[in-house]
């Protein structure tokens, strides 16, 4: 009997407390809507995953390892242990993604119309914006965030889950779990929390309004911008350098036509084995004891508050940018200036087909949606040289 009592003290059954039994319900409803919904699958599979093997007690999947008094290993960390530290805490795995989504961007609608640059960086109005929302409602004793955990939250406005990975590990890796998963899922909810916000800022008219066709762009200056971006940011803003630094370098590869087997391997079997774990390391943050917080519900609501913000922002600023230029752009594409590439802009497209079936817009807001990727990590480095 004893040896039984003892076998079942050691199953996690014995082991197992509320908090965890929410958090795994937690990460059933991301796989629910990952795999339902298709929100987001390739961040929120690993994630939810990732959120069941950290809340199952005594498997030890994020434990670090133990040492001796003389530096030997006693007791081996759990895997996700490793996988967070190596590819996570490094800052390694997000800016290995930006390498790959730089290999899969196109600068040339940006480079053919220069004047949506304007517009990405409108919409980052909404990053800072929750910052000040964060601080001040820590002033008035309703949440308890520093100046550190409200730059995290505020970068979930750019709506660039790498970014706001990046940006958290280095300033509040215990907020880790809450912003990503906030992250990721407004991401994946561009298509039913933008509209609205479009619809509101525009008359019909302002919808309906079309585009000339883009100009020719050539493949040299394909290539010569992400060098000039790449050198100008990081004179002036070193902190964005990594980040801008690998999405350049992705983008180069993809652009000079030489080196096609780089690029296709960015492109694919990298960066899809390196959201494997960068998943599964965000999951390890999502134990109960750092997500089941009165604190993370703040952190859901500012980031939603944000991306609003941002939205709304790269919207307004095209009805303004009308007021003082002879050739008019659809304001629409101004909501295209968060980062969620290129799910923005084939919203944007939609909502200005619903007025105007004629109405092409999709390459025309990828200018701003490209343009949002670069003022985010921008917004990124801003932060850290601020705050960090």
């Amino acid at each position: 009997m004893e040896s039984l009592l003892n076998l079942f003290a050691s199953t996690g059954f014995s082991q197992i407390q509320f908090g965890q039994i929410a958090m795994i319900f937690v990460g059933l409803m991301l796989l629910f809507v990952a795999i339902k919904h298709g929100f987001e699958p390739l961040l929120l599979i690993p994630i939810g995953f990732g959120t069941l093997l950290v809340n199952i007690p005594g498997a030890g999947f994020d434990s670090a390892p133990v040492f001796d008094a003389v530096g030997t290993m006693i007791e081996p960390g759990g895997l996700l242990f490793y996988i967070y530290s190596i590819g996570i805490e490094t800052g390694v795995f997000p800016l290995l993604i930006f390498m790959g989504v730089g290999a899969m961007t196109d600068f040339g609608p940006l480079l053919a119309n220069p004047k949506t640059l304007l517009l990405g960086a409108a919409a980052q109005v909404g990053i800072f914006s929750t910052v000040l929302g964060a601080v001040t409602l820590s002033y008035f004793g309703i949440f308890d965030f520093t100046i550190k955990d409200a730059a995290s939250i505020g970068i979930i406005g750019g709506a660039d889950g790498p970014t706001a990975i990046f940006v958290t590990s280095k300033l509040s890796p215990d907020l880790l779990g809450a912003v990503a998963v906030a992250a990721y899922s407004y991401m994946a909810l561009v298509p039913i929390i933008q509209p609205p916000i479009m619809k509101a800022l525009t008359s019909p008219e302002e919808r309906k309004l079309e585009m000339h066709q883009l100009k020719e762009v050539s493949q040299k200056e394909k290539i010569i911008f992400p060098l000039m971006l790449i050198i100008l940011v990081a004179l002036f803003l070193p902190d964005a350098a990594p980040l801008l630094g690998m999405f350049c370098f992705g983008n180069l590869m993809k652009e000079c036509g030489v080196v096609d087997r780089l690029s296709d391997t960015v492109q694919n079997s990298l960066i899809n084995t390196v959201t494997i774990f960068l998943g599964l390391g965000v999951g390890s943050k999502m134990s109960a004891d750092k997500f089941l917080n009165f604190e993370t519900m703040g952190i859901l609501g500012l980031g939603a508050v944000a991306f609003c913000i941002g939205t709304a922002s790269g919207v307004l600023m095209a009805k303004i940018m009308n007021l003082f230029s002879a050739n008019k752009i659809n304001p629409l594409i101004g909501a295209a200036g968060v980062s969620a590439v290129p799910m923005a802009a084939r919203v944007v497209n939609r909502v200005g087909q619903q007025e105007n079936s004629q109405n092409f817009l999709l390459m025309h807001a990828m200018g701003p949606n490209v343009a949002g990727v670069i003022g985010s990590a921008v917004a990124a480095g801003v932060m850290i040289s601020l705050v960090g």
